[in-house]
């Protein structure tokens, strides 16, 4: 065995320095090197290093982007003490919420233990593993407890997110409501129903941004809570006042807000009527507010109101503060999560719903427009700017404050790297889904006989994101269901059995192509195939979208659907995109499907079609004309057509950002483009879009890519078509096609409003 190193060795452990943000190269563990530098001898020189200084244990470690979603199941969701056991599903809910959103790894740890104490001494001793812990489900008054004492007695930022999630989330809606309300916060009356955590959390909250102690009213299960009440625990106490008032319509009489965290229907329309104009109601209770959201809309016309429903306008919900909070603390290496920190997250999280809101999250959530107001207090959860946003904030909070043990210098590099890092590619899909529910089109899968296709359609359907209609024999598509436990209860249309059917598709299809040298008897000999089949559906209106492709090659899936739907207006051809996501991004590759060898004029219909199939995504199109030229460099039939495609392209869209002919390599990095070609349109950040200047280099690349580069892939995106028809890759797993299905979908949408036009 070759001689280990401690250079190689370190390097090999070595994370990335502290505001990078970076994702760690996967290391290659294929020789007996290789697992020497991770494991024995070579992993001894890391820790040399972390006993030498305990703060490389964050250079050579990932304690650094390592969370603990930590409980002992006394208090979880509305559930209340059900153990740790029955608590564990969602620690593990919410390690997935932290990956998703923020790119941080969690364990999650449910611990036996109901003495506080006790279970601060366990958290305490598992400092060393953790870069931060966030506590969870945790009973009151234990909590306030558990958590003040970790604060001081830890190293590392430590938030019971129950409390405080709730009272950043809420504070930034209450921040914009009073601009909407016009009214001052120190100035109004607050009554909070409810003495929890989150309710005292939220109400601290509230006093530090500027509301009076002497304007709160606080009511716990036994009502409104007063100075004359023994035995009260210290966190009541201090909002305890001298009053005669008891009840909690006696308590809401002229107040100006409302928050809720209590239990469901406490508030009566009555209660309502009695509040000051303009009332802001915060009815937080889970699932069924304090008063019906419905109700208080009925009952006042100038209330403004936030839930935690998702149902409802201004859902308070916690995922718009947590992953991003703790992103910005670990990104620091925040000795806590202190007050000025908080109030940086609410601050931050109050002015980006001030902004204008991506089309892509209006469309999500099926708006044309949404916008500051009533209805919108505070961003949507599937923002794509939250983390560049929060996390940013909440980092240089930590910075001002002290509490940083590590500095950021470039904070438009950080943000960038913000959104590297988690990768936006993520949300791609659960964005178009969430647009898609918002109006279910009618999607025809052609192979509705094969399982894969089955569990995809129950998927689609118990999603809500499409209405899927089966191709195929009836009676083997039902067994397929039952043999497999599916609840799969749609529309089953067997082409063979509808002979009027298909005698009507057949005439539309003659008429169509009676002068490219197809008959009658053709066209109805056709129409038992499904491709022609289904493509007549979409067509005739009988259905908005068509999946086909999993058992049949591309030719035989593409051509009905063109010669029976056709391309749309202006589009000479239809071209395929795949989208590639990796560690280092979002890339989109075009054309890998259908030219095998276009000219000058194809690759500038190849370059309009996929510019605007980037933003259909929202991604905002860097478009690099790959050859293995760059700039002129060789010379050749292909470089020499890309770049005339090129300066076509510029000339037609002035304001399109591409360069070329350029070779890959360049494209994608902005150094080496800074450096050598400092004078193009892609210099800053490199390329997002490749054009590929034939089809064979296209498919290689994308088919390399997803088998030896890490990659993950969407596609084939089929590009032009006049209504939606998307080709599956053969052998599609279910989650490809439910990703295929979703983009149908939405494309159904968009065909349709553009036909409108």
């Amino acid at each position: 065995m070759s001689k280990i190193r401690k250079k190689d060795a370190l390097d090999f452990h070595e994370f990335p320095t502290p505001g990078k943000i970076e994702v760690r190269p996967t290391k290659t563990l294929s020789t007996q090197h290789d697992l020497a530098l991770a494991y024995s001898p070579g992993v001894a020189e890391p820790c040399l290093q972390i006993a030498n200084n305990k703060e490389d244990v964050y250079k050579y470690t990932s304690k650094g982007n390592l969370v603990g979603v930590i409980s002992n199941g006394t208090a979880v969701l509305g559930l209340g003490n059900i153990g740790p056991e029955a608590s564990k599903p969602v620690m593990e809910g919410k390690g997935v919420l932290f990956k998703k959103f923020a790119g941080i790894d969690v364990f999650d740890i449910e611990v036996d233990e109901m003495d506080a104490d006790e279970f601060i001494k366990i958290v305490k001793a598992l400092e060393p593993t953790f870069g931060g812990i966030n506590l969870e489900d945790i009973k009151a008054p234990e909590s306030f407890k558990i958590e003040t004492e970790l604060r001081e007695k830890m190293n590392i930022p430590v938030m019971h997110d129950d409390q405080h999630g709730t009272a950043i989330i809420s504070s930034a809606a209450l921040l914009n409501a009073l601009i909407v309300v016009n009214k001052k916060i120190e100035e109004i009356k607050i009554v909070v129903n409810g003495a929890g955590g989150a309710a005292i959390a939220c109400t601290d909250l509230y006093v530090k941004m500027g509301a009076k102690k002497e304007n709160i009213l606080m009511l716990d299960s036994k009502g409104v809570i007063k100075t004359s009440r023994e035995n009260l625990d210290p966190m009541k106490a201090k909002y305890a006042t001298e009053t005669e008032l008891t009840t909690l319509s006696e308590a809401v009489k002229g107040a100006d807000m409302f928050l809720g965290l209590s239990m469901g229907d406490v508030m009566t329309a009555e209660d309502l009527l009695s509040m000051a104009d303009n009332p802001i109601v915060f009815a937080l209770a889970n699932p069924d507010p304090e008063i019906p959201y419905a109700l208080a809309m009925k009952t006042r016309e100038d209330v403004v109101m936030a839930t935690g429903r998702s149902d409802h306008p201004n859902q308070v919900n916690n995922v718009l503060g947590f992953p991003y909070i703790f992103r910005g603390a670990l990104d620091v290496r925040a000795t806590a999560i202190n007050e000025e920190m908080k109030l940086a997250a609410v601050e931050a999280l109050a002015e980006l719903t001030k902004l204008p809101v991506p089309d892509a999250v209006a469309k999500a959530y099926g708006s044309e427009v949404i916008k500051f107001g009533r209805e919108y207090l505070i961003p949507k959860p599937l923002d794509p700017r939250l983390i560049s946003s929060i996390s940013s904030a909440v980092a240089k909070a930590a910075i001002d404050s002290g509490v940083a043990r590590a500095t950021i210098s470039d904070w438009d590099e950080y943000k960038m790297k913000l959104e590297e890092r988690l990768g936006m590619g993520q949300r791609i899909i659960s964005r178009l889904a969430s647009r898609a529910k918002k109006d279910p089109q009618r999607l025809v899968f052609t192979e509705g006989d094969r399982l894969s296709i089955l569990k995809a359609a129950q998927i689609v359907m118990d999603e809500g994101v499409a209405i899927p209609i089966l191709l195929g024999n009836a009676e083997k598509i039902r067994e397929v269901i039952k043999e497999n436990d599916l609840e799969l209860d749609c529309e089953i249309v067997d082409t063979y059995l509808q002979r009027e059917k298909r005698m009507e598709y057949a005439d539309v299809l003659f008429e169509k192509r009676q002068r490219k040298g197809m008959t009658l008897r053709e066209a109805q000999r056709l129409m038992i195939d499904r491709n022609y089949f289904g493509a007549m559906m979409v067509e005739r209106g009988d259905a908005d979208g068509m999946i086909s492709g999993l058992s049949n090659d591309y030719p035989n899936t593409i051509r009905p659907a063109l010669q029976i739907i056709g391309t749309e207006p202006g589009v000479k051809r239809v071209a395929g995109m795949y989208i590639i996501r990796n560690q280092k991004g979002t890339y989109f590759l075009a054309d890998t499907t259908v030219n095998v060898n276009p000219d000058t004029e194809a690759l500038l219909n190849i370059i309009e079609l996929s510019n605007r199939a980037v933003k259909f995504f929202d991604f905002e199109p860097r478009m690099a004309m790959l050859s293995y030229s760059t700039f002129g460099s060789a010379k050749g039939d292909t470089p020499a057509k890309g770049a005339e495609a090129v300066a076509l392209a510029k000339k037609k869209w002035p304001e399109m950002i591409i360069d070329g002919e350029i070779q890959a390599n360049v494209a994608l990095n902005p150094e080496l483009m800074a450096k050598d070609y400092p004078f193009s349109k892609l210099n800053g950040k490199g390329a997002n879009t490749l054009i590929f200047p034939n089809l064979s280099s296209g498919n290689i690349a994308y088919k390399l890519l997803m088998e030896i580069g890490s990659s993950e892939a969407i596609g084939p995106v089929l590009m032009g078509m006049n209504k939606p028809v998307h080709v599956l890759q053969r052998g599609s797993s279910v989650r490809e096609i439910f990703n295929m299905a979703t983009i149908a979908a939405v494309d159904a949408i968009e065909s349709k409003e553009r036909s409108k036009k």
